[in-house]
């Protein structure tokens, strides 16, 4: 049997020693360790914006990988440590309610509260007490050796797109910003095809109005106009992203230059997104 992969989503960011060390103590405890990184750059604390990284990222993995997520991850009396199986894949955490946005469709079919910390000092848990435990599932070992039977997880209520009385209007919110400065909200195209029923619409970001949503970025271009008098480099438009969740872009946009969305349009987490349909 191959050594399952282990994967790391973390706050820690890429300057400090953080993500390395993790690294190295996955490999020094199991040398032929697969690990992969999804991301160290989720905001500090960040819950949610964790979630979303790791819920359209861990279902590209075989079953049976093994999901690191070193996110808000102190233990303290109300902040224990969970390692749990759910949709084939196993997910070692903090029980601050991670888990419940991760996904609310499955459920978990096996949960331990994690107490192998009564026989290590640690100040640096990831590094210590969830490296451990990826390493022994990763062995083939069983979730009841590393802990309890835990029955309930910390439940979070995500922001939810509401809907008024009507029926004709969906206000969402920012929940991510990714690295081109594009916006993701939480309105699903799910919801909108359900609300909208193929009525037409108007999607208000700040003053900025929008008819028409795209499946691909490069559906914006015209390609039937010469390249030197197309003008699409820097506008905005709006498309389903990958994961089906309508998102606010600009056309091959650039943070560190001309902008994002984020930024061109003073978006930013919990902001607000409005679709009427006519």
């Amino acid at each position: 049997m191959p050594t399952p992969i282990i994967t790391l989503t973390t706050d820690f960011g890429k300057k400090d020693h953080f993500a390395g060390a993790v690294k190295g103590a996955i490999y020094k405890e199991l040398p032929d360790a697969k690990v992969i990184d999804i991301s160290h750059d989720v905001s500090p604390f960040n819950i949610q914006e964790a979630a979303y990284i790791i819920q359209n990222a861990y279902k590209s993995f075989p079953a049976g990988s093994i999901h690191i997520i070193g996110i808000d991850a102190e233990l303290t009396p109300e902040n224990r440590h969970i390692a749990l199986k759910m949709d084939g894949h196993y997910f070692i955490c903090a029980n601050n309610g991670i888990v419940s946005m991760i996904s609310s469709e499955f459920v978990a079919e096996k949960m331990v509260e994690i107490n192998i910390h009564n026989t290590m000092q640690t100040s640096f848990t990831v590094l210590d007490v969830f490296v451990k435990v990826a390493c022994h599932i990763a062995r083939g070992g069983t979730l009841d050796v590393i802990g309890k039977q835990a029955k309930e997880i910390k439940q979070l209520t995500t922001i939810k797109p509401s809907i008024n009385t009507e029926g004709n209007q969906i206000i969402g919110n920012v929940i991510y910003i990714d690295n081109y400065g594009n916006v993701v909200t939480n309105i699903t195209r799910k919801l909108f095809d359900e609300i909208g029923k193929t009525r037409s619409f108007e999607i208000s970001v700040r003053n900025h109005r929008f008819t028409k949503i795209y499946n691909n970025y490069s559906d914006f271009v015209n390609f039937d106009i010469p390249i030197n008098e197309r003008q699409v480099d820097g506008s905005g438009l709006i498309v389903f992203n990958s994961a089906s969740f309508l998102e606010v872009a600009i056309y091959k946009s650039n943070p560190m230059t001309v902008g994002g969305a984020s930024s061109l349009y003073a978006l930013d987490y919990r902001d607000t997104i409005t679709i009427n349909f006519s």
